[in-house]
């Protein structure tokens, strides 16, 4: 009897079929998306179709990074992995490992992942970045010895400035050889002390710029201890050392003229430069001369001589309005003689109008010119003090004091003002004798300020001793002996 296989047989068997086929272990297969569920596990179930049939396939979580794009129905895709048995159900499937859109091309899908695994490595962030000094003395070029680009070059960097050091390290830069031969030259470079590498070739397609996406290039660009300038083909390609240099220039003509600065245009700048600085200079020396001026017309203003001088003029001032003081004085006291001779005037002619008091009148009158003569005296020494005055300024005004009070004491107003007054009767004869009136009498008193007509009631009469005039000693004056404060 022939033999009887169980499903699992007959599964194992397939399934070990399939291992042994070496085809099916790595299969590229193009197809159409279809049926494509993102499980929550992480892992994708989607099934490829094309015109006549269909392909299951998954891809599991661990596998995730070889999608760079999110795959949805309808997509053309390329699948790359192992078609095997599921023993549980019976049925094969594709377990895919890296999926493509169709039509890229797997170099493009291979610098889309170089690029997004370097990204979140950090090598692109701009925190690495170094800056490209602005003036150099020695450029390093990594490129091809013959082609345009290092010529163009070396022939802006030369226009730019003549006396740069330019040193080439003539590298592979297209087939596999290219990768290690770049790497070699930025290390040496880099340990050469250069100021600043440039790495590049000049344009071509995707294949012939390769070896400029490699990895192993673009760690030695980011390890680089020496700024680096990556000038790749044209302008619209773009390369992975690109993102991880720090400087990136569309062209290899414009990476020299990022590279080396301009020496003429650097000359213009140092004239420039120094004409801003001398013309600062200039006017900060001005500054400090003003400075300097306003600090010395300070310094002589506080200094000793300035301060005497000042002193000498206030000290003068001050002699000069003492003098004024005095020869105020003097002409107050020759105004107070004056006054009194007036008085003397007055008095004498109201004396000659008194017949019957002759004696008395003469009394009166040697009285008064006794009293005329010591003002006169007196101010006499205040014009002597007055000569004397400059040498003893102090002395001089406190005897003129002395003088002017005693000519005022002296002066008839003055002892009108004290309360005395002048009586006479009303035919002008002069009162001197309480005997000269009697009750009922009329008669008029002369005060400072105006004249008072009285009627004597009751007559008191003192002893009837002489009165007698004497000389006053201090005052220079006369004055009667046994007369009384109040009486007139």
């Amino acid at each position: 009897m022939r033999n009887v296989y169980s499903v699992s047989q007959i599964n194992s068997y397939i399934r070990r079929m399939f291992t042994e086929d070496y085809l099916l272990r790595d299969v590229l297969v193009r197809g159409e998306v279809s049926n494509c569920k993102y499980h929550a596990s992480g892992h994708i179930y989607f099934t490829i179709k094309d015109a006549s049939g269909t392909l299951s396939c998954v891809m599991f979580a661990g596998r995730r990074r070889g999608l760079s794009f999110h795959m949805q129905n309808g997509d053309q895709v390329i699948v790359g992995g192992t078609i095997d048995v599921y023993a549980r159900s019976g049925s094969y499937q594709l377990y895919a490992g890296r999926i493509l859109r169709d039509g890229v091309g797997e170099l493009a899908e291979r610098f889309e992942m170089l690029k997004k695994k370097l990204l979140e490595q950090g090598m692109f962030d701009a925190a690495y970045k170094q800056p490209v000094p602005r003036y150099i003395r020695s450029l390093g070029v990594v490129t091809a010895a013959t082609g345009a680009a290092v010529r163009d070059i070396i022939q802006i960097a030369k226009r730019r400035n003549p006396f740069i050091e330019i040193i080439l390290y003539p590298a592979i830069v297209q087939g596999e050889a290219a990768p290690d031969s770049i790497v070699r030259g930025i290390r040496t470079l880099d340990a050469r002390g250069v100021d600043v590498i440039i790495i590049g070739r000049g344009g071509g397609s995707l294949e012939d710029l390769w070896a400029f996406n490699e990895e192993k290039v673009a760690q030695a660009v980011f390890d680089c201890m020496t700024p680096v300038i990556s000038a790749v083909g044209h302008e619209t390609d773009t390369v992975i050392t690109d993102f991880v240099a720090d400087l990136r220039a569309p062209t290899p003509s414009a990476a020299a003229e990022l590279a080396v600065y301009d020496l003429f245009q650097y000359e213009e700048d140092v004239r420039t430069f120094y004409t801003g600085l001398y013309r600062g200079m200039q006017k900060n020396l001005q500054q400090y001369r003003l400075h300097l001026d306003r600090l010395g017309r300070e310094l002589h203003h506080l200094s000793p001589d300035a301060r005497i001088r000042d002193q000498r003029m206030t000290a003068q001032s001050a002699l000069e309005r003492l003098d004024r003081l005095m020869t105020l004085r003097i002409d107050d006291s020759r105004r107070l003689a004056a006054r009194d001779d007036r008085l003397w005037y007055l008095i004498r002619e109201k004396i000659n109008d008194s017949r019957k008091a002759a004696a008395e009148e003469e009394r009166l009158e040697l009285l008064i010119t006794n009293r005329i003569a010591g003002a006169r005296g007196r101010l006499a020494a205040g014009l002597t003090l007055a000569h004397h005055m400059d040498r003893a300024l102090s002395g001089s005004r406190h005897r003129m004091e002395l003088l002017a009070g005693s000519l005022e004491h002296l002066s008839p107003l003055t002892r009108l003002s004290g309360g005395y007054g002048f009586v006479s009767l009303p035919d002008g004869r002069s009162v001197r004798s309480a005997g000269q009136l009697g009750a009922g009498d009329p008669f008029r008193v002369r005060l400072q300020d105006g004249t008072v007509d009285a009627v004597a009631q009751r007559i008191h009469r003192d002893s009837p001793e002489p009165v007698i005039f004497e000389e006053i000693q201090a005052g220079g004056g006369q004055t009667p002996k046994n007369s009384r404060e109040g009486e007139t």
